[in-house]
């Protein structure tokens, strides 16, 4: 156990190493309050995050703070997990909801974009509240429905619905239920004769690695064909917890693809993401997206122009194998697709040009 474990490990009464590694305790104990994160890791400016946390909650597992160099500046661990200011400043274009989901929901937190798949958001509760989430606008809100009530109208939506052959289970995350439940749900689906594939979006396996079980992998094998999808933005998440577990995922024969997010001091110098990259390919995650950052409300810091993202790719493609290199692409709202943003036919630069505001820098 390193020395920011053992610290941590040490603010929680009657706590012991094995229960460092057990998944329940870590989201019981999750951090979610100032003075407690300001009791483990020394003095913040308490009144300014105070300020952001009441906008947008906080929560954080003792194993992801336990990755903060606390004694380094700008730490990019630190940025993405603990509130910022700058999340409460007015940003140019930006959209609590920048993808148009809610407009595309004919059920309760079921999105319907495209017309060969879906996405179930199933829980809007986290392990750690990512701050540069597209998605935080759910923080705040109490859920006004049961889950047993959500699932039913997503599954009668599904049933009625011939054209999907896919479902993306999503959230928040939902590897914050129990077996029990999580494989429930997964049962209800696969039972839905026109549904073929089933995706999970998860970053359980970077923020609460102990999650995946030997358990958890026995369910997830048997509704194969499932795919897994995790989100590593920086290769200090990359350690030998989130390596095992991603190593059981695929094990289990459950394909994990990551989809990174482009974000400004965290991840959008050539080196951090060469590093990642390559540190992907070594644990045989597969580098699957890199997303342009979503004009999502409260996230204006984190993004970059475009021209500095293109520019980061044209370097990645000058020093690393097609195995580890990611799409570079852009989400627009509706409808209209992921785009990639290195190969633009005329009429996609069109459609960019209509969404503007996805690309512009924040000022």
């Amino acid at each position: 156990m390193n020395k920011n474990k053992k610290a941590l490990l040490s603010h929680f009464k009657n706590a012991v190493s094995k229960d460092w590694q057990d998944w329940r305790w870590q989201f019981k104990n999750r951090i979610t309050s100032i003075a407690q994160l300001e009791q483990i890791i020394g003095k913040v400016p308490t009144q300014e995050l105070g300020a952001a946390a009441s906008v947008y909650p906080l929560a954080i597992t003792p194993y992801y703070l336990s990755l903060v160099k606390f004694d380094t500046e700008n730490d990019p661990i630190r940025t993405q997990c603990v509130p910022d200011i700058r999340e409460l400043s007015s940003s140019k274009g930006a959209l609590a909801d920048p993808l148009e989901e809610d407009a595309h929901m004919p059920v309760t937190k079921l999105v319907h974009r495209y017309p060969d798949r879906c996405l179930a958001i199933v829980t809007e509760i986290c392990a750690t509240y990512c701050r540069h989430c597209n998605r935080k606008r759910f923080w705040s809100t109490s859920p006004n429905i049961s889950f047993k009530t959500r699932l039913a109208k997503m599954l009668r939506y599904i049933s009625a619905s011939p054209q999907i052959r896919e479902v993306i289970i999503s959230g928040g995350d939902p590897l914050t239920f129990d077996d029990s439940t999580l494989e429930s749900l997964l049962a209800s689906l696969k039972a839905i004769p026109h549904v073929e594939v089933l995706r999970i979006g998860s970053r359980v396996p970077v923020v609460m690695p102990m999650r995946i079980t030997r358990d958890l992998c026995r369910i997830l094998k048997h509704y194969r064909p499932l795919w897994f999808n995790t989100q590593f933005n920086h290769p200090d998440e990359i350690t030998p917890e989130s390596a095992r577990a991603c190593e059981m995922l695929l094990t289990a024969g459950i394909p994990v693809s990551n989809q990174s997010v482009l974000l400004k001091g965290v991840n959008d110098t050539k080196d951090v993401m060469r590093d990642l990259l390559y540190g992907l390919q070594n644990i045989s995650v597969r580098p699957y997206y890199l997303f342009h950052c979503d004009p999502v409300k409260g996230c204006g810091h984190f993004r970059t122009d475009i021209q500095s993202g293109l520019q980061l790719m044209e370097n990645l493609w000058r020093q690393c194998s097609g195995l580890s290199l990611p799409q570079y692409v852009v989400d627009l709202p509706g409808s209209t697709c992921k785009i990639p943003l290195t190969t633009l036919s005329q009429k996609l630069k069109n459609d960019l040009h209509k969404h503007q505001h996805f690309f512009d820098k924040f000022e």
